[in-house]
């Protein structure tokens, strides 16, 4: 069996909103068939039927009792779980955060992801602006971290390597890239407005997406 079809199989022993309710009420702790039927109001022969599609798929496991010895328990096996997350991302090169102007955006993500990832990386634009955004600067430092050391816009044809990992921020980058990029992320432009509360949303944004892709994305 595959992972993709493992991962699939387990999604729809979830799908149901019962065998669900079942899983939550495992999650707390270990429950006979007969305590989950009386806590949920489900007829014994229903909870019978979950719990055989829950412990075919490995979410849950049926031990017997070391006391009566004629009661089973169910046991969540949290494991699971960890079989149902996305593959992962192998990266042989480096990532590029790429925006248009490469002054906010871009150099924020390149700056946010050197704190939690150790595949190196760097930002570029389609069509680089003069300078990074004083906004980007201050919006990092009232954030807690600095852009990167002498941050400069620069071209992608300037850093780039047919190895590496482009993911585009704002979606004039990612249309203009017309698929050379590897992932895509709407983020807001917070120039375009200027303010504190722009720029502190794409912080936010950027943050969040980082924390989230970051641990996918693995060094070939």
């Amino acid at each position: 069996m595959t992972d993709l079809q493992r991962r699939s199989d387990a999604f729809a022993a979830l799908a149901d909103p019962n065998r669900l309710r079942v899983v939550d009420l495992l999650t707390v702790g270990d429950l006979s068939p007969s305590e989950i039927s009386a806590q949920l109001g489900m007829a014994s022969n229903l909870v019978a039927f979950h719990l055989g599609v829950l412990e075919d798929q490995g979410i849950v496991r049926r031990t017997r009792s070391e006391g009566d010895r004629r009661r089973s328990y169910l046991k969540f096996l949290p494991e699971v779980f960890q079989s149902m997350e996305p593959a992962p991302v192998h990266v042989r090169g480096k990532v590029i955060f790429v925006c248009t102007a490469n002054s906010a955006r871009s150099q924020l993500a390149e700056a946010l992801w050197s704190t939690v990832s150790d595949i190196p990386v760097l930002s570029a634009g389609t069509d680089p602006g003069s300078a990074v955004n004083p906004g980007a600067l201050a919006a990092a430092r009232r954030h807690g971290f600095d852009l990167v050391r002498d941050a400069r816009p620069k071209t992608l044809d300037e850093v780039v390597q047919s190895d590496d990992y482009l993911i585009s921020v704002c979606d004039r980058a990612h249309e203009k890239l017309s698929g050379r990029d590897d992932a895509h992320w709407s983020i807001p432009d917070p120039a375009l407005t200027g303010t504190e509360a722009a720029f502190d949303r794409a912080v936010e944004d950027l943050r969040d997406r980082v924390s989230r892709v970051a641990p996918r994305l693995i060094a070939a």
